[in-house]
């Protein structure tokens, strides 16, 4: 270890005439390792809402969506052979897309409508878990027995979200009926199209607005529904790359040709995500604040020890060290300060990140309330996921803001002149 090392790590232990000064060094390592500490936690929980979100709305969605302007696509058989042809795409289905009233007994909300293939659909989109039956149920040969013997077997089946069937107050083979404000031409006027579909299974996404509003029906039930023939809204694809949607989108429309248009997920979703990361970089820069105040302490004590080691400064250099050495202790006296207040601020953090869910679990228990309300959030639990490189930039961006704070007391401790130092002993 080289004597400036030794006198740096001497003049962190304070005597009795010098505790005030421990005690802000104590302080500025507490708020490096406060500000550290916070910025890893919410850079994680940042991080864990982004991909937490960006898994949902694609585990719901489709990566590319193929469309055809102006009306529905009929020969969508064809289209989707030639599209499982092209490379990079994992899958694809056919879906309908509407809206809809669905009403039980007294109850009636809008919902979302979707027709999906049961025997591809799940290849592409995923629906989360299913709390109550099956997508399987679809199918009425795949239905249990005590249902085949059952009046509500004749109806068509629905999958709804938990929190539609929570709404509406149903469960499990209830009858409900959907509205489509798409109705027929009659003398009378246009009258709503209705009909009685069994709930044939409740799912659960984590994600309240689709919980809330999604509906799936089986493709052919929801073209008898909307009576559409054999047509569909659109494909839905799935690719293997999904930050290569944009490319592989405009393959298919280059491929497909007009009327065929497509939408990728990164366009359907380019505000939201976009909104994410400006708020990642705001908070980023906010909470770097602590980390600057700590830094100011920094400049505080060694401002101090400075004032109060004159002396010592004094007899170092008159015993041979140069204005550099000086310069290194205090240098080196800011970087343990920086150190300890990192290192303790990587540690905690990482285990608080690491465990963001119990802990929040643990306090909504504790204090007997909801941190994120699934009627307010897209989210219903606190997301967490580290990312290194933002652990080693702030890391590395609180040593280097500790090593500038070392700066102008160093250099001050270096200029002191010794002769004048001692005269006033």
């Amino acid at each position: 270890m080289s004597y400036e090392w030794f006198v740096a790590l001497r003049y962190l232990k304070a005597k009795r005439k010098q505790i005030f000064v421990s005690v802000i060094t104590l302080i500025s390592i507490a708020g490096i390792f406060l500000g550290v500490a916070a910025l890893i936690v919410v850079l994680a929980v940042m991080n864990g809402f982004e991909k937490d979100l960006r898994d949902k709305i694609l585990g719901l969605n489709a990566h590319v969506i193929l469309l055809e302007y102006g009306r529905p696509i009929k020969n969508y058989r064809e289209i989707k052979a030639d599209i499982d042809k092209m490379s990079g795409i994992v899958a694809s289905t056919p879906f309908i897309h509407t809206q809809v009233l669905i009403r039980h007994r007294r109850s009636v909300t809008g919902a979302i409508l979707r027709g999906i293939d049961p025997e591809n659909a799940f290849k592409v989109i995923s629906l989360g878990k299913f709390r109550e039956g099956s997508p399987v149920f679809l199918q009425r040969d795949y239905r249990p027995s005590f249902m085949k013997q059952s009046k509500k077997n004749d109806l068509p089946g629905i999958l709804i979200g938990k929190e539609l069937a929570k709404h509406l107050g149903v469960s499990l083979f209830d009858t409900l009926t959907v509205i489509s404000p798409f109705g027929e031409t009659t003398p009378m006027g246009i009258i709503p199209r209705m009909k009685d579909f069994t709930i044939v299974g409740i799912f659960e996404t984590g994600f309240y607005e689709y919980d809330s509003s999604l509906a799936c029906l089986s493709l052919k039930d929801a073209q008898t529904f909307l009576n559409l023939g054999d047509a569909v809204t659109g494909i839905e694809i799935k690719i293997e790359d999904i930050y290569k949607a944009d490319s592989v989108a405009r393959e298919i429309e280059k491929k497909m040709g007009f009327p065929y248009w497509t939408r990728h997920w990164m366009e359907m979703n380019k505000n939201l995500f976009a909104a994410l990361r400006m708020e990642k970089k705001v908070m980023f820069i906010i909470l770097s604040l602590i980390v600057l105040v700590a830094a100011f302490n920094i400049v505080t004590t060694l401002i101090m020890i400075v004032m109060e080691k004159n002396r010592d400064i004094a007899i170092l250099k008159s015993m041979g060290s140069t204005s550099k050495s000086i310069m290194k202790i205090f240098v080196f006296q800011g970087l343990i300060i920086g150190l300890i207040g990192t290192s303790l601020g990587c540690i905690t953090g990482l285990a608080v990140a690491y465990n963001i869910s119990s802990i929040s679990r643990y306090l909504e228990h504790l204090l007997g309330i909801k941190f994120l309300p699934g009627d307010v959030y897209y989210l219903t639990e606190l997301p967490s996921r580290v990312n290194p490189s933002d652990v080693i930039i702030v890391a590395s961006i609180s040593l280097l803001i500790s090593l500038v704070s070392t700066i102008y007391p160093a250099l001050k401790a270096a200029k002191l002149d010794p002769v004048e130092a001692l005269r006033n002993e």
